[in-house]
């Protein structure tokens, strides 16, 4: 019983000592697509809840991708939709996935890992933001794309 206590308040303190690490993170999600290929009109959405600061955030677009992805690069469109001054901002996110010699230029082996910078955003102290994030590709259905993820930090 007393093992299991003090084994519990160990994991609450490293958690709060990992968290205090990186505490201008705001917003870090990802959103699976399907395997059997991402549809140029399925919509991954994200919503971030209020911020707790007016000041300037990073948005950065996180992207999965398997050696089935076929491309060396991907157009993506990340709609942005602040409330409740009932803004509007859409970014065209070009991401490059392979280098001039056709290797991944992403970190991982069967996976890999890409982030890519979206905007800088001024937001006041109780803003929130729906994103909504698709594909602005010629192809419909793009397979190799495993998820794709938002993030929010405070600059």
């Amino acid at each position: 019983m007393k093992n299991s206590k003090c084994f519990a308040l160990l994991v609450v303190m490293s958690l709060l000592i990992l968290s205090a690490c990186n505490s201008r993170l705001v917003y870090d999600r990802y959103a699976s697509t399907p395997i059997s290929g991402w549809e140029k009109n399925d919509t991954l959405s994200f919503d971030i809840r209020p911020v707790d600061g007016t000041d300037t955030y990073d948005m950065w677009l996180g992207l999965r991708t398997s050696e089935a992805y076929p491309f060396t690069a991907i157009t993506l469109i990340v709609e942005q939709h602040i409330y409740p001054r009932d803004t509007i901002i859409n970014d065209t996110v070009n991401c490059k996935i392979t280098d001039r010699h056709g290797n991944a230029s992403g970190s991982g082996v069967n996976f890999h890992q890409y982030r890519f910078p979206v905007a800088a955003l001024q937001l006041q102290e109780g803003d929130s933001i729906h994103i909504r994030v698709r594909h602005d590709m010629k192809r419909e259905i793009l397979p190799g794309i495993s998820d794709v993820g938002i993030s929010l930090h405070r600059k």
